[in-house]
């Protein structure tokens, strides 16, 4: 490297030809052609780090340091460029660049058609297949797949057509390759007939012509003039022979020449980006430039061409690539720069109704429909840059506001899912238009809902219009910084409609209760606190006012659940307003604190789950005594813990267990005892047991220490009426004999686990606003197992056992991996035991299937190894259990995974279970789905490779 640095400095010193440089320039240079390419493999040494890319632009910078290395540099990158060799490729491309940018223009011309040759050539072999898609195709212009040689190419070539730019152009225009081009393919009416092998040249030359025209305005000027004009001609679109007004649908398909097509996208979308680059240069005189001037002249040929290769008939369809030809082609019209756009308005709105045409027909989601969709989303995201232009304008009246009209017409063309999919990708294209759709969407949605009792198909519709709002429209908004004005009133104005109505089912049936929900929990946790503040006083005023409860009767104590009885309306609000409390920050202001509890106490009892939801989330966030933080609501934690867990509930019944105090007409007790059962009322407990596993949520995720009574009161639970060595509480088992097994009982206090530890999207996450302590699973996890454990090991009953195998598999398949894997040791027999006892109950597939990734995250890391090879052989069996599990495919797909896993076990440990493996695995062959029969012979390979030769199975 310091070679190099000396040959440069060397040039800067002795600059002229019969300098010290230029006597010795032969000999200095054959010292530096050794170099080239540079081939650099030594590792690192030392203080040095020097790398093949530092090597390589030091010798660089010596071979353009001076002309006098001219004769002797260009020849040489000319010869490595045909090597096969890639990186001398790259640098050859790289290093003539360089060059000729340092040599100037006079020097390098001399070469030009030899690099002009080459260039052409390499493109022809590296270029690659164009991406005929819309899913990931640049907003104008063709994509092709990354290749670096292809790009140092064109860079090469931008370089050369800026240095000499009539040189290049003439070399181009004058090739005989792209007159063979232009030849071939005006015999091909459909792209795909076009060969393979003119294909590779055809995008090559394609590739040219868009560098040509987009590097300069002179080039593109030429580019234009000489060989634009002869295109339309070829395709059958010259402005001679094709009338403006001319329908497209009526132009015969025959006419329309692919290749052609697909050469005016290259040179279009390379004048559109010159244009771009270059506004401040050409707003003044754009009208008077060649290129210009001929797009304007061509505009209306242009459309028509393009416009028939997407017309679709009876006899016809277009194929794949044609679509893209078209719809780019199109697309790439009416995105050129609003300021100095060549393409006439009329044009312009024609490009635009051919779109909405497409997308109105329907077509059931073609291939056409979605690209027409996508081409009107990036022209909307164009033309909303230049809201008040002319272009911008006609865009709303003719695509946003049509799109929302289309909410309104009861098309049976185009299904209602693809309305809706079509009017989210519009209001993507830009705030002024989101809000026009929304505007639209919330108009339908509530004249839906308002219409549900007297039209089935109104709830499907507001179903989809919610859920669309919810999943892509108020995300979006949050995205781009939109104002919170519309997504206040949209709920309020929710609120007022669910005030209004007087049917006790609508709107509040169980899927549009949730889509509604969704939007509510959505909406408020984008808002600011000053937004939630204002929803929350609305939903209150509604909820105080609308509905069956009086809050001054729910502050008496006890509290009398009985007294309640709860309407699908009444119900369906309690629900709404839940979806607020839970979404709101902790410095959102609740107003009557306490009484939304008692409320909520009552409504958990009668087994509302998002009233037990929001329960759990305002315990998460109210600010705790020992904080100094600023209280917002008139309640601390604790003391909102004294009324949740203090307050005396009334419960009516003549079964209430003896021990209680109270009459035989009824007895007053507190939440926790509703969970342990002594109010001998199934249904109660297990809403209480529900509503107690949010709540204890919420404590778990800020660390609160209250969460060991909760997680103390669901084991008991689930050990009542087993004889355990494990007391619990003082005389909490002392009658356990006497008592009967409720599975129910113990079911939901197993589940309760899972809500402790699993994720939620409902509630009590970071989008709403959750205090969420760092590791509170993995510690919950420290102090939860040994109970487990040791409650495992010691019940004498198999029945009281399979429900504490259901927590346990419910807490580690919801613990983070690295804390399961540096137990595995302990962790692994209780989780094979756990696999057996979950496998005869469909209902428990899930749960399996959260089990055996925890199994398989221990056999693939290997912290968990040591483990696995000691239980190596009861894995294996277990596994070979699930491998044929009926119920849910995963599972066997999974299980097969696990097994290929331990074929890498050392050979001792696995080689006594080839046979039972191999048998069992060869019924996999023949499973009714391909992902498991793909696995299955995976794993046949990697256990057959154990066996000898000899064996046969």
């Amino acid at each position: 490297m310091l070679a190099f640095h000396i040959v440069e400095s060397l040039a800067q010193l002795y600059p002229e030809p019969s300098g010290l440089l230029g006597s010795f320039a032969t000999d200095i240079f054959a010292i530096l052609e050794a170099y080239f390419p540079i081939h650099f493999t030594h590792p690192n040494s030392g203080d040095i780090h020097i790398q093949r890319d530092d090597l390589s632009r030091a010798l660089m910078s010596a071979f353009s340091s001076t002309p006098l290395f001219e004769p002797f540099v260009i020849p040489l990158l000319l010869e490595k460029l045909s090597s096969s060799l890639h990186s001398a490729k790259i640098d050859s491309l790289k290093y003539l660049r360089e060059c000729s940018s340092k040599y100037g223009a006079e020097r390098i011309s001399k070469y030009a058609k030899a690099i002009w040759s080459s260039l052409k050539d390499t493109l022809y072999t590296y270029l690659g297949e164009p991406d005929f898609s819309f899913t990931q195709a640049p907003a104008g212009g063709i994509g092709f797949p990354k290749s670096d040689i292809a790009i140092e190419a064109m860079s090469l070539l931008q370089q050369l057509i800026v240095q000499n730019s009539s040189l290049l152009v003439s070399l181009i225009i004058d090739d005989q390759d792209v007159n063979m081009i232009f030849n071939t393919i005006a015999s091909y009416d459909v792209y795909d007939a076009i060969p393979e092998q003119e294909k590779k040249k055809l995008h090559a030359i394609g590739r040219i012509l868009y560098i040509t025209a987009k590097t300069s305005i002179t080039s593109c000027n030429a580019v234009f003039q000489s060989l634009f004009s002869q295109m339309m001609d070829n395709s059958g679109f010259s402005v001679s022979n094709i009338d403006s007004s001319l329908n497209v649908d009526s132009i015969p398909s025959q006419k329309v020449k692919l290749g052609f097509l697909y050469l005016c996208i290259e040179l279009l979308s390379g004048c559109n980006e010159l244009i771009v680059s270059e506004v401040p240069a050409l707003q003044y005189n754009s009208k008077s430039e060649t290129c210009c001037v001929i797009l304007h002249s061509f505009s209306a040929p242009l459309f028509n061409a393009f416009g028939s290769v997407l017309a679709v008939r009876a006899d016809r369809c277009p194929l794949g690539p044609d679509i893209y030809i078209g719809v780019k082609g199109l697309q790439i019209l009416a995105m050129f720069q609003i300021d100095i756009f060549p393409i006439p308005i009329s044009i312009f709105e024609k490009i635009l109704g051919k779109f909405m045409s497409i997308i109105m027909e329907g077509l059931n989601r073609t291939v056409l429909w979605e690209a027409a969709l996508k081409a009107l989303f990036h022209i909307g995201s164009f033309v909303q840059k230049f809201h008040d232009s002319e272009k911008a304008m006609s865009y709303r009246r003719l695509v946003v506001e049509k799109m929302v009209e289309l909410l309104s017409l009861d098309d049976v063309t185009l299904p209602f899912s693809l309305k809706v999919e079509a009017l989210s990708d519009i209001g993507m294209t830009g705030m002024k238009y989101m809000l026009t759709i929304l505007q639209g969407l919330g108009g339908a949605v509530f004249a839906n809902l308002s219409e549900v009792c007297r039209n089935v198909r109104s709830s499907e519709i507001a179903i989809q219009l919610l859920e669309c709002y919810s999943c892509k429209l108020l995300p979006w908004i949050h995205e781009n910084g939109g104002s919170e004005e519309f997504v206040v009133q949209f709920v309020s104005d929710i609120w007022s409609q669910a005030g209004n109505y007087v049917d006790l089912r609508a709107p509040f049936e169980k899927g549009r209760l949730y889509a509604i929900m969704k939007v509510m929990k959505i909406s408020v946790g984008s808002c600011s606190v000053e937004s939630q503040n204002i929803i929350l006083q609305k939903a209150y005023s509604i909820i105080s006012s609308h509905t069956n409860f009086q809050f001054n009767e729910v502050g008496r104590s006890p509290l009398t659940p009985e007294k309640y009885d709860i309407s699908p309306r009444d119900e369906g609000m309690l629900s709404l307003f839940a979806s607020v409390t839970i979404a709101v920050s902790p410095k959102t202001h609740i107003p009557n604190i306490r009484g939304v509890l008692r409320l909520f106490i009552i409504a958990l009892l009668k087994g509302v789950v998002p009233v037990a939801q929001a329960l759990g989330s305002m315990i998460n966030k109210f600010i705790s005594k020992a904080n100094d933080a600023e209280n917002f609501n008139d309640l601390t934690l604790e003391e909102a813990l004294d009324v949740i867990f203090s307050t005396k509930i009334w419960v009516s019944s003549t079964d209430v267990l003896q021990g209680c105090n109270g009459t035989n007409n009824g007895s007053e007790m507190v939440l926790t005892d509703l969970c342990l059962g002594i109010a001998n009322d199934r249904l109660l407990q297990t809403n209480a047991i529900c509503g107690l596993s949010w709540i204890g949520k919420g404590l778990l995720l800020r660390g609160h220490e209250k969460i060991k009574d909760i997680t103390m009161i669901f084991i008991e639970c689930l050990i009542s009426g087993t004889k355990s060595a494990l007391p619990l509480t003082k005389d909490s088992l002392e009658n356990t004999e006497e008592q009967k097994w409720d599975p129910l009982i113990m079911k939901c206090s197993a589940d309760a686990f899972h809500v402790l530890v699993s994720d939620s999207d409902d509630c009590l996450n970071r989008k709403f606003h959750a205090i969420i302590r760092p590791l509170y699973k993995q510690r919950f996890f420290s102090s939860i197992m040994p109970i487990f454990q040791q409650l495992i090991t010691k019940s004498l009953s198999s029945f009281s056992r399979s429900f504490l195998y259901r927590a346990y598999a419910h807490i580690i398949s919801d613990t983070p991996q690295i804390v399961i894997v540096s137990e595995a040791k302990k962790l692994i027999p209780v989780l094979l035991n756990c696999l057996s006892m979950l496998t005869d109950d469909i209902q428990d597939k899930d749960i399996l299937y959260g089990l055996l990734l925890v199994l398989s995250g221990i056999l693939t890391e290997k912290n968990g190894q040591e483990a696995v090879t000691e239980n190596a052989h009861i894995i294996i069996n277990c596994l070979i259990k699930l491998v044929d599990y009926p119920h849910k495919t995963l599972v066997r797909e999974t299980a097969v995974q696990c097994l290929v896993a331990l074929s890498v076990l050392p050979h001792v440990r696995i080689y006594p279970m080839r046979t039972q493996v191999l048998r069992a695995i060869s019924k996999c062959l023949d499973d009714r789905k391909r992902a498991v029969r793909l696995e299955a012979v995976k794993c046949q390979q990697a256990w057959a490779s154990t066996a000898s030769t000899s064996l046969r199975f």
